[in-house]
């Protein structure tokens, strides 16, 4: 990377990606001499060389891959893919992006914003480390000085976009409900289908003498059978049953236990519905196909609809927060997965006892009433837990104590954490902010005692603003806290705790300059900008 006029990423570690790059070009040589030796017949070796040469494009492609930005804009592309353009007068702001990975690994990337809204992630630089995390930080900060210099960004701040803010793409939400939502339409377009057939198995009777052979698909036909070998599958794999002289058919599939009960020789009675084997019979053992009923069909289809509950209360909290910031943290959608989880409980068992049609009996609908307003009732406590709430001001004048401090005699301590680390709060040390006797001081504990406890200098502080949570904050920072930012002789410090916890925690942190009331800092519920800030990732 080189700064100053030109800002140039290139790929780390490009050694192992040319090596893949010539083994690529030899797979490619092996694949095509193959060919015109065998006249155009593929074989195992051709398929090797080709995959082979794909790999050796792809390393082609990462080895040779750049983002280059310079007076004019961002460029990046590579010798395999085509060269991208964007000017400095269309990108709005730059932001991370945090993606992750099957086992919670987290990337870092840059995204850039452009003007029409639209948002293209520059594929580097990339951080996929806590060791790489300081070249991001720098390479990051290179390109956002470019932009000051050479663009007009809408904003100072950096905006961090993760699974847990506004800005994070519903794609996946939005397919999952879909998928679910048509899962569980197709099984509840099968319950009538499976009850109509359950119904009719139940009720056939055996055929009676002279009924005629096509009519005898409704009602049952017993024939004799002789077992010839029988085949068990292995763990839950289904079994075979083969009869001799391949009559009345060659091969039954049924279940593993189904055809460990049966022996090569046995002679079995065999019964016929609707022109399939429904009943092997022995003299000590009997095997019967299973008929699903109807109530079970109904379960899956309510289980399914009420599990796309979840991907679309995720798709409703993305719909009621479009006017936040997109690096501002969602409520969780866990209260409506509750309100879901109480409803299976008289849902399911109402499916499955009356899959078809509707309730008759005075209980059954009392059932399905109470029910109904309970789950009512859920959901509207969801939607009241899950709104946006503003952080409020706390209420007392710089140094004056709040009604909460003194009510209560001894230590108090709150669950709380500083963001950066400090000298009182050193590698991040501190879970807990405790108050009471002594000064107000940082503790990796919830008590009881003041063990391992680093005072906090209160003379040193100064309230800038109270906010919500933002992406840049990190997942330690649960979605319904509050954070405070604070001015620490000039270095900036964030404090994070529950709402009512950090308005109390301020109070007794009050020192002289202190600006509590959001709206007096010139905050109507969110914070000033301060410049950038590249420490977001510690």
């Amino acid at each position: 990377m080189t700064v100053g006029r030109e800002v140039s990423v290139r790929t780390l570690r490009t050694r192992p990606l040319w090596v893949f790059v010539g083994l690529g070009a030899a797979g490619a040589v092996l694949a095509a001499g193959r060919l015109l030796y065998s006249g155009g017949v593929a074989d195992w070796w051709v398929g090797g060389g080709l995959s082979a040469a794909l790999l050796g494009v792809a390393s082609l492609h990462g080895a040779t891959l750049e983002v280059r930005a310079d007076a004019y804009g961002v460029r990046y592309g590579s010798l395999v893919r085509r060269r991208r353009n964007l000017p400095w007068g269309d990108i709005a702001d730059l932001r991370v992006h945090i993606q992750y990975g099957r086992h919670g690994e987290e990337y870092f990337r840059v995204g850039v914003l452009l003007r029409d809204g639209r948002t293209r992630r520059l594929p580097l630089p990339l951080s996929v480390s806590r060791a790489d995390r300081p070249d991001f930080d720098a390479e990051l900060d290179a390109l956002r000085a470019l932009h000051r210099r050479h663009g007009s960004p809408e904003s100072d701040h950096l905006a961090v976009i993760s699974r847990r803010t506004a800005g994070r793409g519903v794609a996946v939400p939005l397919v999952l409900c879909v998928l679910l939502l048509a899962g569980a339409g197709l099984a509840a377009w099968f319950v009538p289908v499976t009850g109509a057939a359950k119904e009719a198995w139940d009720s056939a009777v055996p055929c009676a003498a002279g009924t005629p052979s096509a009519e005898r698909g409704a009602c049952l036909t017993t024939v004799p059978a002789v077992i010839a070998r029988t085949e068990v599958g292995r763990a839950k794999q289904p079994g075979r049953l083969y009869f001799a002289d391949g009559r009345p058919v060659d091969r039954l599939t049924v279940s593993r236990q189904g055809a460990q009960g049966f022996r090569a020789g046995d002679r079995v009675e065999l019964t016929l519905w609707r022109g399939q084997v429904r009943v092997v019979a022995a003299e000590h053992h009997v095997w019967r196909e299973h008929f699903t009923s109807a109530g079970s069909v109904a379960v899956l289809a309510a289980a399914l609809g009420l599990a796309a509950g979840y991907p679309g209360a995720r798709l409703l909290l993305h719909r009621r927060g479009r006017r936040l910031p997109d690096d501002e943290v969602l409520p969780s959608a866990l209260p409506f997965a509750g309100a879901l989880l109480a409803t299976a409980l008289w849902l399911l068992p109402l499916c499955y006892l009356h899959p078809m049609g509707r309730p008759t009996s005075p209980g059954v609908l009392a059932w399905a009433v109470a029910g109904t307003l309970g789950t009512a009732g859920l959901l509207v406590l969801a939607w009241r837990a899950t709104r946006v709430r503003t952080p409020a001001g706390t209420g007392a004048a710089p140094g004056e104590p709040g009604e909460e401090d003194g009510a209560e005699d001894g230590d108090v301590f709150l669950a709380a954490r500083f963001l950066e680390s400090t000298d009182y709060n050193p590698n991040h040390f501190g879970t807990h902010v405790v108050l009471g006797d002594g000064p107000p001081a940082v503790v990796p504990h919830p008590g009881p005692g003041r063990f391992a406890a680093r005072p906090i200098p209160v003379h040193r502080l100064t309230v800038q603003g109270v906010r919500r949570p933002r992406g840049g904050d990190g997942d330690v920072v649960p979605r319904g806290w509050h954070v405070a930012e604070l001015d620490d002789a000039g270095a900036p410090v964030r404090l994070a705790a529950a709402p009512a916890d950090l308005t109390r925690i301020l109070h007794a942190l009050g020192a002289p300059g202190t600006a509590t009331d959001t709206e007096a800092a010139g905050l109507p519920g969110l914070p000033s900008e301060r410049g950038p800030r590249s420490c977001l990732f510690d």
